[in-house]
């Protein structure tokens, strides 16, 4: 992405959050992210913002700062399992657990953008790996790299080279991963399939002669909360990755693949069908709403990232007995990926802690404690793996053996602004379903972003 378009993007998103702070209200048109939930309000931790504009830290010369947007079920737990670890080896560091809730992300991001800008960092952020934060920070040199970090502590020896490309540019590694999500994850109720006498789809074949079933049952086929428009725009992709394959998806992002090809008019036809099956008021409702559906009967699947599993735990519910899970349709052998890190912003005022807290975030301990609550895995190949639970040794073992694909709607296929426009895009789109019109657009985004010609 060019400087040019960086700052133009920049300037944009400081305006959106003006509007925010005078109307009260989030922006419409939202950065991606995947799992905070706008409607979850949970009581805030010891030391942690309550007001959606997080106030920064209080001068002092022992605080922690750190920046995310985890506020909903099994996310909230996980940052505060590790949260407990901090603590226990480092009690006499306050934390400001300065976390933003609202719209998936995009507010928190929005505050952060206005902070940043204003040299106000915080000690240091959650942000996604890859585009989110190369595109962003690191090329408008707001960031250090912590290459040293993973020398120091052997990272180089336990995290996999594919994962440690995402998160270098120019020779250096910008984050600390504290996970890795799989997108590309159907969710549904087994009683709900039993009693309709259906097993999990694997095509779309499977999954539109199963909807048809349920629909005539009485039961929502499929879940859908996108009053965060990222929500559809994650739907689509997981369509895109089984329309097109690993490789014509990759693609996409890369200009390998042309925008204007059936298979892509394919994908939006599955996806405007699709439509057709999913609860009427998903403009609604949060994707964790639309998970509720599926525990409560009321819908059969929904297709979120494995967040949901952490959402599910939180509930003291069992993966394959009250609820079960399967790729996909189309995408059996595919890891849609994403990773969570946190980052050191240039200026970060306590500098030292938060090298401290980036030490523990990328630790064995402090993942371990994060990821079977968080609903995702370690990307470290040590983690003790008798602490996930069934779906997230499953998904150890599909992140080990499949195709990987970086996902869209959470930063590690395209630019931020690429993802914005894709974003607006599907807005209209599941209003309208102008297949041909969306088509176009999409091959103009990608035009936009300086990947593909004229």
């Amino acid at each position: 992405m060019s400087r040019k378009y960086f700052w133009l993007t920049t300037i944009l998103l400081v305006l959106a959050l003006t509007l925010v702070a005078c109307g009260g209200t989030a922006p419409t048109t939202e950065a991606p992210a995947e799992e905070e939930a706008a409607t979850v309000e949970e009581a805030p931790a010891e030391g942690e913002a309550t007001e959606e504009e997080a106030a920064p830290a209080a001068d002092g010369a022992n605080q922690l700062e750190f920046f995310s947007w985890w506020t909903a079920g099994g996310e909230a737990d996980g940052l505060n399992a590790m949260y407990e670890v901090f603590k226990k080896e480092y009690p006499d560091i306050e934390i400001v657990n300065a976390t933003v809730s609202g719209g998936a992300g995009s507010n928190a991001k929005a505050v952060l953008a206005t902070r940043m800008q204003s040299g106000d960092p915080p000690d240091s952020f959650q942000v996604h790996a890859g585009h989110e934060l190369i595109d962003t920070w690191v090329v408008a040199d707001k960031m250090e790299p912590v290459t040293f970090l993973f020398e120091e502590n052997g990272w180089l020896d336990v995290y996999p080279q594919g994962v440690i490309d995402i998160l270098s540019y120019n020779g250096e590694i910008w984050s600390v991963p504290v996970n890795i999500h799989r997108s590309n994850v159907m969710w549904y109720n087994p009683a709900v399939f039993e009693a309709n006498g259906l097993t999990a789809p694997t095509t779309f074949e499977e999954f539109f002669a199963a909807a048809d079933t349920l629909k005539a049952a009485g039961v929502t086929p499929l879940a859908l909360g996108d009053n965060g428009i990222w929500a559809s725009t994650h739907l689509m992709e997981t369509v895109l990755l089984g329309a097109l394959g690993a490789d014509g998806y990759r693609g996409l992002w890369t200009g390998e693949t042309d925008w204007n090809s059936p298979e892509v008019t394919n994908a939006l036809d599955t996806f405007a069908k699709m439509l057709d099956y999913v609860n009427e008021d998903h403009a609604a409702l949060s994707w964790d709403q639309a998970a509720q559906m599926v525990v409560d009967g009321d819908a059969a699947m929904t297709i979120m990232g494995d967040w949901a599993d952490g959402y599910f735990f939180s509930l003291g519910l069992t993966p394959g007995e009250d609820y079960g899970f399967a790729p996909t349709p189309n995408t059996d052998g595919t890891f849609m990926m994403l990773s969570d890190t946190f980052s050191l912003p240039k200026g970060a005022p306590h500098r030292d802690n938060a090298i401290k807290w980036l030490t523990l975030a990328g630790s064995r301990e402090g993942q371990d404690a994060f990821n079977p609550v968080k609903g995702s895995i370690s990307p470290r190949s040590d983690s003790d793996r008798s602490l996930y639970n069934a779906y997230l040794q499953s998904a150890m073992d599909a992140f080990a053996s499949n195709e990987i694909t970086p996902s869209l709607a959470h930063g590690a296929a395209a630019s931020e602004g690429w993802v914005t426009a894709f974003n607006d895009i599907m807005t209209l789109f599941v209003t309208n379903r102008d297949v041909a019109a969306t088509q176009a657009a999409m091959a103009q985004a990608c035009v936009d972003a300086g990947i593909c010609g004229q």
